[in-house]
C-alpha cells in the first residue's frame, strides 16, 4: 500500500469538526457561568463532541494502514456519511440536554448510535476481509469500543428522558464508566500500542502485539464489571472492574514504557501522549481505591459518586485533551503531506514551546487536584486552558506552514513522511515495508532542540504555576494557613466503630436554608454514616456536628459521606454558614433507646456561626482615643465625571475579606466591597450607564443589588461562587441616593458585615455648592475581635455600634471642614440593617432638604421655611443644605439619640 492511499491532503469534513469543537470548548469554558448545565456541557462537547469525531476518523485511517487494504472513493464517501451523521447528532444532544428538550435529545442520540454502529460495523468487514499482520488485531479495539458507545448512548439517552430516584445517581455513574472505559478507553489503549513508538521514532517492543491481544478482553470485560457494579451501586464489583482494567493497560504498559526508556520523549505530541497516560491510569486508581475502601468499610455508595465526580474533570482535560491534542499534533502534518521537508515543517511549527506548554498545563492540573482555594483553583485552571489553548493557534500556523512548504517545492499532493502508523523500524519486523522507511527519521524539531534548553522550558512552566500559587496565597493568605484557622476548621477525630456494630446511612439534602431530614432517628449503638448532598442553586453549605465532626464546605452540586462513629447520645448539627443555622439549618440527632445518656458537649470549635465564638469579644469604648497614625475615611462625594450628555461609568467590585479596625480599638473582619466598608460610592446623572464587574475573591458565595437600577433580579443578582465573577449593567432612570448591597440569604448578615455602598444619581439642574459631602449610616453587631458579625445579636436589632462610614465617631476625631458663609450639601444614606436615623446638625437649620428623589423643602423658593433633621428609613436617603452661621464645632448626629451614643456623631469645623 503505497502513502498516497491512505493520505489525500486536507478533507474538511475529516479535518476540520475536532478542531472546531475543541474551540467550542474553549469559549464554553469562558462563558461557562451564564450556560445552563455548565459542566455536563464542557465534558460532553469534549467527549462527544471532539473525542468521537476524532476516533471515527482516526481509527478508520489506522484500519486501513494496519490492515494494508486500500481506501477506495466509496469508503471515503460512507465515512463523509458517517461523520455528518455523528457530528450532527452530537450537536443536537449538546443543545437538546442543557435545555431540557428530550425528543431533540433523543433524536441526537440516535443519529449518533446508527454512525458509531454503521462505524463498528465497517470495521468489522474490513477486519474479515484482511489477513490481521503483527499489529492488525488492535483495529478489534475500536470494533470494542464502539460497541460500548452504543450502550453508553442508548443508557444517556434514557437518563437525559428524566429518570430520577435513587437509581439515577448511579446509572449516571454507569453511564460515565461506559463512555469513559470503554469507548475512549478502549480506542486511546489500541492506538497507542503502534502510534506511541511511532511518535518516539523508535521500534515498537516485539511482545507489543501479542500483549494487547491479551490486553483487550481483560479490558472490555473490566470496562463491563466497572459499568454493571456501579449500576447495581455494588462497591466491591466496581472496584473488582476498575483493578482488573488497570491490570489489562499493564499489559499495554510494558511495551510503551520499554519503547521510551529506549528512546525518551522529545516531541510535543509523545510528551503530551505520555502525560495523558499518566493522568489516566493515575485517576483510575484513585476511583478504583475509593470503591474499595468505600466496599471493606461500608461508608456507602456516595463516598465513590463523590470520588468520580471529583476524578472526571481531571479525566477530561489531563487524559482526553492531552491526547487529543498529542496525537493531533502527530498525525496532521502526516496527513497533509507533501514529504519530508513540508512535513518537518508542520511538526515543528507544533513543537513550538512543547516542554513549557506540557508543563505549564499538568503543574496547573495537579494544583487543582489538590484541596486549595477556589481563587488558587481558577487561577491555575486558566493556565491551564492557555496552555492547552495554545494548539489551537498553532495548529493554524502549522497547516499554513506545511502549505507554504509544499508550494516551495512544488509537491502538491506528494506522499506523506509518515504514513503508517506502525510503530515500528523496518529492521524490527515491521509491516508497513517502504513505508516506514521513507517515514525513518525525518522529523524531530523538538528532540533537536538541546537538553537544556528543553529542561529551561519546563523550569520556566513550572515557575510560571508556582507564582501563580504564591500570587493568590498572598491575596488569600488564609488560604495556605497563613493567618489563624477558623475553630473546628479540623473535623474532630471519629473512634473506630467495632467491626460488628450495625450501621444505618441517611441521605440528608442541604436546600432551602433547611436539611431535609431534619431528624434522624437512631438506635443507641449503632454507626452512623450521613452522606450530605448540597442541593441549593447558588449558596455553599456544610455540616457541622456538636461532636466535633464535620463536612467541607459543599459548592451547589456537591456531596460529602460523614461517618460520625457509635451513637450513643443526642447530638445537634447546624451549618457553619454565617447566619445560615439562625434562619434553620439544623438537624437533630436523637439516640433512640439511649439510658439516660447525657447530650454532648459542644466539641472546642465547633460552632455554629464559623469563626463568631473565636478570640474574646470585641468591646465598643465610646471614651477611647483611636491610634496616633489614625485617619478618617474621606467623606467628600467623588466629583461627576465631566460630560455633556450621558456617560458609561465602569468599575470593579472585588469582594475580600479584612480584618479593619471599625472604632478605637475595635477590629472585626468584614466582607467589603473592594477593600472597605461601606464600599466605593459611585457617582453619576439621570441617563448615565454602569456597568460594574463583580468579583468574588472571598470564600463564600456573595451577590450585589443596585437599587439604582430597575431589572430583573434573577442574573445580574445572583450569588457568585468563590472565584466567579459576573457584569451587571443598568441605566440610572431616577435621581435619588440609592443603595446597593450584597443580596445573598441571610442578606442581613451580609448587610452587617460591611456588603454596603452608595450611588448617588444628581437630579437634573441640581446647582453646584462649596462642599458636598457623603455620609452613609450602618450598623455593626460585634463578633469576637478580629472576628465577624454576631449574628445572634443581630436577630435583635440592637447593634454595639451605629458608624458614619463604617468607622464610630471617626468625624470626632478628624471634623469635616467647612468655611462660615459657605454651601455645604450632606448626602446621608441609611444602609440599616435595622435602625432608622434623623440626620440633625447642633446648632445648624437646614434651608433645603431632598428625600427619595423629591424636595421637602428647597431655598430656591424664596420661602422662610426651615428643617431640623432629615428622617430616613433602612434604604433610604436624601441630602439637606445649610450654611453655617459663625466659625465653631457643630455637632452632627442621628437623632435617633440611642444611635448617636453607638457612635453615629461627628463634627463639622467651622473656621472663617
Amino acid at each position: 500500500m503505497s502513502a498516497r492511499s491512505t493520505t489525500r491532503g486536507f478533507q474538511p469534513l475529516r479535518d476540520l469538526p475536532t478542531v472546531l469543537w475543541l474551540v467550542l470548548l474553549v469559549l464554553v469554558v469562558l462563558a461557562h457561568r451564564d450556560l445552563p448545565a455548565p459542566r455536563w456541557l464542557m465534558l460532553h462537547v469534549l467527549l462527544l463532541g471532539a473525542a468521537t469525531h476524532a476516533i471515527l476518523v482516526w481509527s478508520q485511517y489506522f484500519s486501513f494502514a494496519l490492515l494494508r487494504t486500500k481506501q477506495t472513493g466509496s469508503d471515503r464517501l460512507r465515512q463523509t456519511w458517517r461523520l455528518a451523521l455523528s457530528n450532527a447528532g452530537a450537536a443536537i444532544v449538546v443543545i437538546g440536554v442543557p435545555l431540557g428538550i428530550w425528543p431533540l435529545t433523543a433524536a441526537g442520540a440516535s443519529l449518533l448510535i446508527i454512525a458509531v454502529a454503521w462505524h463498528g460495523a465497517s470495521l468489522v468487514a474490513r477486519l474479515r476481509g484482511a489477513l490481521a499482520g503483527r499489529f492488525g488485531r488492535t483495529v478489534r479495539f475500536y470494533v470494542a469500543a464502539a460497541a460500548f458507545l452504543i450502550v453508553g448512548a442508548g443508557l444517556g439517552t434514557w437518563l437525559a428522558a428524566g429518570a430520577t430516584g435513587a437509581d439515577s445517581g448511579r446509572l449516571m455513574l454507569s453511564h460515565a464508566l461506559i463512555n469513559l472505559l470503554g469507548w475512549v478507553g478502549l480506542t486511546v489503549a489500541g492506538t497507542l500500542v503502534t502510534l506511541w513508538p511511532t511518535m518516539l521514532r523508535t521500534r515498537a517492543d516485539e511482545h507489543a502485539g501479542p500483549s494487547a491481544a491479551r490486553a483487550l478482553p481483560v479490558l472490555a470485560l473490566a470496562a463491563a464489571v466497572a459499568a454493571i457494579g456501579a449500576a447495581l451501586g455494588a462497591a466491591g464489583v466496581l472496584a473488582v472492574g476498575l483493578f482488573g482494567y488497570a491490570a489489562g493497560l499493564g499489559l499495554i504498559a510494558v511495551g510503551m514504557a520499554r519503547a521510551a526508556r529506549a528512546t525518551p520523549p522529545r516531541s510535543f505530541a509523545a510528551g503530551s501522549a505520555g502525560m495523558a497516560v499518566l493522568w489516566g491510569v493515575g485517576s483510575l486508581l484513585v476511583l478504583a481505591t475509593s470503591a474499595l475502601a468505600s466496599w471493606s468499610t461500608g461508608a456507602g455508595f456516595a463516598a465513590v459518586q463523590d470520588a468520580v465526580d471529583a476524578v472526571v474533570p481531571f479525566v477530561a482535560a489531563g487524559l482526553v485533551v492531552q491526547v487529543l491534542t498529542g496525537a493531533l499534533s502527530y498525525l496532521v502534518p502526516v496527513v497533509l503531506g507533501g514529504g519530508p521537508t513540508p512535513v518537518r515543517t508542520g511538526t515543528r511549527a507544533l513543537d513550538r514551546g512543547a516542554a513549557l506548554r506540557i508543563a505549564t498545563a499538568n503543574a496547573a492540573l495537579v494544583v487543582c487536584a489538590l484541596p486549595v482555594s477556589s481563587l488558587m483553583r481558577v487561577v491555575a485552571s486558566v493556565l491551564y486552558l492557555i496552555a492547552a489553548g495554545s494548539f489551537l493557534p498553532l495548529l493554524v500556523i502549522a497547516m499554513r506552514a506545511q502549505r507554504r512548504a509544499k508550494r516551495a517545492q512544488g509537491s502538491v499532493g506528494a506522499p506523506g513522511a509518515a504514513a503508517a502508523p506502525s510503530g515500528a523500524r523496518p529492521d524490527a519486523g515491521s509491516e508497513a515495508g517502504p513505508a516506514t522507511q521513507r517515514r525513518r527519521g525525518p522529523i524531530a524539531p523538538e528532540g533537536e532542540r538541546p537538553p537544556g534548553q528543553r529542561a529551561g522550558q519546563a523550569v520556566a512552566g513550572l515557575l510560571a504555576v508556582v507564582l501563580a500559587v504564591v500570587i493568590a496565597a498572598a491575596v488569600q493568605p488564609q488560604d495556605l494557613g497563613l493567618t489563624a484557622a477558623s475553630p473546628g476548621a479540623a473535623s474532630a477525630a471519629v473512634p473506630a466503630a467495632p467491626a460488628s456494630a450495625p450501621v444505618q446511612t441517611v441521605a440528608v439534602v442541604a436546600a432551602d436554608m433547611r436539611f431535609t431530614p431534619s431528624r434522624i432517628d437512631v438506635p443507641a449503638g449503632t454507626r452512623l454514616v450521613i452522606e450530605l448532598t448540597n442541593a441549593d442553586a447558588e449558596l455553599e453549605h456544610d455540616l457541622v456536628l456538636d461532636t466535633g465532626v464535620r463536612s467541607p464546605r459543599l459548592a451547589p452540586g456537591e456531596h460529602a459521606t460523614i461517618d460520625l462513629g457509635i451513637v450513643t447520645a443526642d447530638i445537634e448539627a447546624w451549618c457553619s454558614v454565617i447566619g445560615h443555622r439562625q434562619m434553620g439549618m439544623t438537624l437533630a440527632i436523637v439516640a433512640v433507646g439511649a439510658e439516660d445518656a447525657p447530650h454532648h458537649d459542644r466539641a472546642a470549635g465547633a460552632t455554629g456561626t464559623d469563626a463568631s465564638e473565636a478570640g474574646a469579644d470585641a468591646v465598643y469604648d465610646p471614651s477611647a482615643e483611636p491610634a496616633h497614625d489614625f485617619r478618617a475615611r474621606s467623606a467628600e462625594l467623588p466629583p461627576l465625571p465631566a460630560a455633556n450628555g450621558p456617560v458609561t461609568h465602569r468599575a470593579t467590585l472585588t469582594v475580600t475579606e479584612q480584618v479593619i479596625e471599625v472604632a478605637p480599638g475595635v477590629r472585626q473582619n468584614l466582607w467589603t466591597f473592594g477593600g472597605t466598608a461601606p464600599g466605593p460610592t459611585l457617582h453619576g446623572r439621570v441617563g448615565d450607564r454602569f456597568e460594574i464587574t463583580l468579583v468574588n475573591d472571598g470564600t463564600i458565595g456573595h451577590s450585589i443589588d443596585f437599587h439604582a437600577g430597575a431589572l430583573a433580579p434573577d442574573e445580574p443578582m445572583r450569588t457568585i461562587r468563590p472565584g466567579e465573577q459576573l457584569t451587571y449593567t443598568f441605566t440610572a432612570e431616577r435621581a435619588g441616593i440609592w443603595m446597593y448591597h450584597c443580596a445573598t440569604m441571610p442578606m442581613s448578615a451580609h448587610i452587617a458585615n460591611g456588603m454596603i455602598g452608595a450611588v448617588v444619581i444628581e437630579p437634573d439642574g441640581l446647582p453646584p455648592v462649596d462642599r458636598s459631602y457623603l455620609l452613609v449610616q450602618s450598623e455593626l453587631y460585634l463578633g469576637p475581635q478580629g472576628g465577624e458579625v454576631d449574628v445572634e445579636q443581630l436577630s435583635t436589632g440592637l447593634p454595639d455600634i451605629v458608624a458614619f462610614n463604617g468607622y464610630a465617631r471617626q468625624y470626632e476625631h478628624a471634623p469635616l471642614p467647612a468655611r462660615v458663609g459657605e454651601r455645604v450639601r450632606v448626602w446621608v444614606l441609611d444602609a440599616g440593617v435595622a435602625r432608622p436615623t434623623s440626620f440633625h446638625v447642633v446648632g445648624g437649620q437646614f434651608d433645603t432638604t431632598w428625600a427619595e428623589g423629591a424636595y421637602l423643602l428647597d431655598a430656591r423658593d424664596g420661602g422662610d421655611g426651615g428643617s431640623q433633621a432629615l428622617a430616613l428609613q433602612p434604604a433610604q436617603g436624601g441630602f439637606v443644605e445649610l450654611e453655617f452661621p459663625e466659625a465653631g464645632s457643630y455637632p452632627f448626629l442621628s437623632h435617633v439619640s440611642i444611635d448617636a451614643d453607638r457612635g453615629a456623631q461627628g463634627i463639622f469645623g467651622v473656621t472663617e
